[in-house]
């Protein structure tokens, strides 16, 4: 099972989801073990779930459309949309603190 790794609010949460994992969806559902990730409409319009991947972009797709418009430069620094990611290795994200009405 892949361990993800989460970075936010100067906090490290550690925890195993199972492989084929979509994040969003689990946080969705409550069965995602890090309730501090942030997240919008899920269909990758909104990039409230943007986080930046430390480690494990190796094994991600590369970037679909919908990444490529919402992130546009900010791919290039390792950021994509956790919406849009189905987890099957193991992953350390870090996600900046929403500023209030984002």
């Amino acid at each position: 099972m892949p361990t993800i790794t989460f970075h936010k609010n100067n906090q490290v949460h550690v925890g195993e989801v199972q492989e084929n994992t979509n994040l969003v969806v689990r946080a969705g559902i409550k069965q995602f073990p890090f309730p501090h990730l942030n997240y919008g409409c899920g269909m990758g319009k909104c990039a409230k779930c943007a986080c930046r991947v430390l480690e494990g972009a190796e094994h991600l797709p590369a970037a679909n459309w919908k990444e490529k418009k919402q992130l546009g430069d900010r791919l290039d620094q390792g950021w994509r949309l956790t919406c849009q990611l189905w987890i099957n290795e193991d992953i350390t994200l870090e996600q900046p603190v929403l500023e209030e009405g984002e």
